[in-house]
């Protein structure tokens, strides 16, 4: 399950869209801008993926059963990664096809004022969608500097969000520039250029959005601060002499399997061993709220020593 900052990301980010791709469409309609009508296909594409990611979070916070036992937190990975090749695939290639089709028959555009207005007023509203965003990533990225933030984020939904707003942003002032240059230079193929250049955006933005959700969908462990304190707990504990592994699986951005085997004492009786095995599953997900499945295995470190390398030759 997703924070509830990624809702109010998201929804902030989808009625700026919403608003913006509207007064884009209307004013390409009026002057025949290249670059204002693939800025309007941005915000179009951008407002179909806040729904998605809405749908998205909506679907990881259905309750587990028995076809998901696990549940269906990795809803909210799978549509993210949809997200994202939807913004490569629609929004890029949309943007990059209009800049090439404008350039063989550029036309100088007309009313630019109405351009300008529009731009401006996206330039604000999207400017504020995007305080938004990295304003509550920012409550949750703790001392983290934001690219290594960004990368060891679980949940995909605020950090697209981020990622959008800021493309967003970058197209707007893209598209502002070749206006302006186009119509005091008098070359109108800046308009169809600044077509191709928003496209590069959305392609690069959506690589990297993809390059972090490929990774959240094959299996992401745990941050080595919450291994770090696991590990920490099983120290501190009695009876135990070995920690033969410790295994985490985020299942999704609130959600972490964890899987650890132990070596007990030999002098433990069965009931200890339980009794330590419980003390151990409450301490944990008191301190880490975000494990929701701890499974502990007794086993002796020779044993896990031979199943290890058992494993690592077949």
């Amino acid at each position: 399950m997703s924070s509830p900052s990624s809702s109010r990301a998201i929804i902030a980010a989808l009625i700026g869209n919403s608003l913006i791709a509207i007064s884009k469409f209307i004013a390409a309609t009026y002057t025949g801008s290249s670059a204002m009508f693939s800025e309007g296909v941005h915000s179009v594409v951008d407002t179909g993926n806040q729904l998605l990611l809405l749908y998205g979070l909506k679907r990881s916070r259905k309750p587990a059963d028995k076809y998901h036992p696990f549940g269906y937190g990795k809803e909210m990975y799978f549509w993210s990664f949809v997200v994202s090749i939807l913004i490569f695939g629609l929004g890029a290639g949309i943007c990059f096809y209009e800049g090439i089709h404008k350039i063989s028959s550029s036309q100088p555009v007309t009313k630019p004022i109405i351009n300008y207005t529009v731009l401006g007023l996206a330039i604000i509203i999207e400017a504020w969608t995007c305080w938004v965003a990295f304003a509550e990533f920012k409550k949750s990225k703790g001392d983290c500097g934001w690219l290594e933030a960004i990368h060891v984020s679980k949940d995909p939904a605020l950090f697209t969000i981020m990622f959008e707003d800021t493309a967003a942003l970058l197209g707007l002032f893209v598209a502002l520039v070749a206006l302006i240059l186009s119509e005091y230079l008098n070359l109108p193929i800046l308009d169809a250029l600044a077509s191709i250049f928003i496209s590069i955006i959305l392609a690069v933005t959506a690589g990297f959005l993809a390059f972090e959700c490929k990774g959240l969908l094959t299996g992401e462990g745990a941050s080595d601060k919450v291994v770090a304190g696991i590990n920490q707990i099983i120290q501190n504990s009695k009876g135990i002499t070995h920690v033969n592994e410790v295994l985490t699986l985020h299942l999704g951005p609130q959600d972490v399997l964890l899987n650890i085997s132990l070596d007990f004492e030999d002098n433990l009786s069965s009931g200890q061993v339980e009794e330590t095995i419980s003390f151990l599953e409450s301490k944990i997900k008191t301190m880490f709220p975000e494990i929701k499945r701890v499974f502990i295995e007794a086993q002796s470190w020779g044993a896990h020593r031979k199943e290890s390398y058992r494993q690592s030759n077949e």
